[in-house]
């Protein structure tokens, strides 16, 4: 696979924040590259310079193989965090003025065949500023993606969607991926990014925490689980054989257990030493490797979001 953005030594600050440290990421072309972390990490601060909206205080950018930055190139299409829709105009004057800055042929046959399949197509002649919140994100991601960019930026495109709504979009995802699109997807939904996404990248206080194939990363450091819930506060878990690191969660903790360990035998350890109220087994999730990343320590803390 060629690589659709690659990063080296990447830096951005405002004032005196560091919003991204020095950073190498390479997104390979065809992928769907989940962006994560938490609030304040950096993410779309990494985006915004991808698309060259912001400059990078010292490293290089290259985009499809063009160095600086995606730009205004109709080969990209870009779903920002601030959408940005004509309020006055009717959706479907509105998507097939964007599909013809993007030099589709026949803009108006496209915007109506994307409005059909997310069920749209009885919005298309009212005015935007006359839609639901739900149904000006989908009309958004449309103006975005209409004319079949060989990469999509899409920064949180699931907020504000019902399932209904957000499952028709992972399928769009999807479809867009399989026509030869690579897709970046900046989301806080780690379900969605897990059933979405082919690799990973986190970031977490502008550092790259974790970057790889998500198959690669499940198996690597997800593995058996066990969450315990305790009748009282548990300041520090004592050690327990098979558990090879705790993550507190309030009144509950997450334990990851040695490939060879057995969850009833640590269960049994755990229901001796601490007043255990319930315990639940499963595989660790791509949501259980983020909290460990960026969220829970073994010293009994929890990490906030910058």
């Amino acid at each position: 696979m060629t690589d659709a953005i690659r990063l080296s030594g990447v830096c951005k600050r405002f004032g005196d924040k560091v919003a991204v440290a020095p950073l190498d990421l390479v997104v390979s072309e065809g992928s769907i590259h989940g962006f994560l972390g938490p609030n304040g990490s950096g993410k779309t601060t990494t985006i915004r310079m991808i698309t060259g909206l912001l400059g990078a205080d010292s490293g290089t950018i290259e985009v499809l193989g063009r160095a600086g930055g995606a730009g205004a190139s109709p080969e990209i299409g870009y779903l920002p965090e601030e959408r940005g829709l004509y309020r006055g105009m009717t959706v479907v004057a509105v998507l097939d003025f964007f599909a013809r800055l993007k030099g589709v042929r026949k803009p108006r046959q496209a915007v109506l065949d994307w409005l059909e399949r997310l069920d749209l197509a009885e919005a298309a002649n009212l005015r935007v500023e006359a839609l639901s919140k739900g149904m000006a994100q989908r009309v958004q991601f449309i103006a975005s993606v209409a004319h079949g960019p060989r990469l999509a930026v899409l920064d949180e495109p699931f907020s504000g969607l019902d399932p209904v709504h957000g499952g028709q979009l992972m399928k769009a995802v999807l479809d867009l991926r399989a026509n030869g699109t690579t897709v970046v997807l900046s989301t806080h939904d780690l379900t969605v990014a897990q059933r979405l996404c082919t690799h990973v990248f986190m970031i977490h206080k502008g550092r790259k925490v974790l970057d790889g194939p998500l198959d690669a990363l499940l198996g690597e450091r997800g593995g058996a689980s066990l969450r315990v819930t305790t009748r009282e506060p548990v300041e520090r878990m004592p050690p327990i054989a098979g558990v090879v690191a705790s993550f507190r969660d309030g009144m509950s903790w997450d334990l990851r257990l040695a490939p060879d360990a057995d969850p009833s035998g640590v269960a049994r350890q755990l229901i001796a030493v601490i007043p255990l109220a319930g315990f639940t087994t499963g595989t660790a999730s791509l949501a259980d490797i983020f909290f460990r990343e960026v969220g829970g320590r073994d010293d009994g803390t929890t990490g906030q979001g910058a």
